[in-house]
């Protein structure tokens, strides 16, 4: 079999169907426990498994679907050690979301990680397994700002640290083909902070957990940047890409997953990033709007290939989703086939830039 050249990745969440996201309020409401709930949602993981196998997915995901209370805070699910408020973020159609509930009963610790739902995912199949973890900065928005008494920020932040890089080494580990981690917080502080402080603060933070990985290892993790998706809304893309992409890039990490198809000014992006991406780096370009329901052409998605072709060397180069298509575990704006028809439109738009992108070879859907 003849190597794919453009490798193509997903993102992470696949819509659930009613019946999960029933019985997750189910158990919320206390008429079903926990073991009942994952049972549920790890037979719903290995139907996605299948799903994105017979789609020709050459790198698969689990979908997400243990991830209840969805791609956020994930971690902290079903834990007491938490307030009901904390950061609320604003979307553009009006609705919010939780992003961060405040700590009220320290240490900081994982609930559950992602490592327990990979290891699942790599007995179900013999494709290489992505698996997305939640950044270590927005964990860092779910102590108070008030501080807790006893438990300084300080031990917070080694806390998160040792939390989140444990996850991340655990899943490589496991042979996680990637590990992802979701930086959406990203593009938004800079609504919250127009200066870049903290954004700065989130990379920095980013940074200081990837030291503890060496520089084989960085190559296997990457880091995913988009201006949110839930509901068909976005909150923060509004927010320039210029004053985005060159603090991101700072960050430590092999790979970068760079929301594209729903930006006004793709060329403009693609720019930019020809400019700032260093050689250890692939940036993998969004070429799917998971918030909109038409499904692109594979015709287009060549195009913006194409297009991106002129500003980022062929071997740092690939495609991927703008964004999960279900970050929240209740969004069922974008159906599931519909998620499918645009990832199968995917695969095939790479297929088809690879070979006017590499004329002398047979290119076939593969990232082997």
């Amino acid at each position: 079999m003849t190597q794919m050249l453009l490798p193509s990745e997903q993102i992470g969440s696949i819509p659930r169907n009613r019946v999960l996201i029933e019985a997750y309020q189910t158990f919320k409401s206390g008429l079903i426990d926990y073991e009942q709930l994952n049972l549920l949602a790890q037979k719903e993981t290995e139907i996605v498994i299948n799903e994105l196998t017979s789609l020709g997915c050459p790198v698969i995901s689990d979908g997400e679907q243990r991830k209840f209370d969805g791609f956020a805070h994930y971690c902290l699910h079903n834990s007491c050690a938490y307030h009901q408020h904390g950061l609320l973020v604003d979307f553009s159609d009006g609705h919010k979301r939780l992003f961060a509930p405040h700590l009220k009963t320290p240490p900081f610790k994982y609930e559950h990680t992602a490592d327990e739902f990979l290891a699942f995912a790599v007995s179900k199949t013999k494709l290489p397994v992505k698996q997305a973890v939640i950044s270590p900065s927005m964990l860092s928005l779910v102590y108070p700002p008030a501080g807790i008494d006893g438990y300084n920020h300080h031990q917070f932040v080694n806390d998160l640290i040792e939390q989140h890089v444990g996850e991340v080494r655990r899943c490589l580990e496991l042979g996680a083909y990637k590990v992802q981690i979701d930086f959406t917080e990203a593009r938004l502080s800079l609504k919250f902070d127009p200066s870049g402080n903290l954004l700065r603060s989130f990379v920095s933070l980013i940074n200081k957990c990837l030291a503890h990985f060496n520089v084989e290892e960085r190559q296997k993790i990457g880091i995913h940047t988009c201006p949110g998706a839930d509901i068909d809304a976005t909150h923060s893309a509004d927010i320039e890409y210029k004053y985005l992409l060159p603090t991101l890039f700072e960050i430590q990490a092999g790979n970068f997953y760079v929301a594209l198809k729903g930006e006004k000014d793709k060329e403009k992006t693609l720019q930019l990033l020809g400019t700032i991406i260093k050689p250890y780096q692939k940036v993998f370009v969004g070429v799917i709007n998971p918030i909109s329901n038409e499904v692109e052409s594979p015709e287009e998605i060549r195009d913006l290939l194409l297009l991106a072709a002129k500003y980022i060397p062929l071997d740092q180069l690939g495609s991927t989703d703008d964004c999960g298509f279900s970050p929240f575990a209740d969004d069922v704006s974008t159906a599931r086939d519909i998620a499918y028809a645009k990832i199968k439109a995917r695969l095939e738009g790479t297929r088809l830039a690879s070979e006017i992108l590499f004329p002398r070879n047979n290119v076939v859907a593969s990232n082997e």
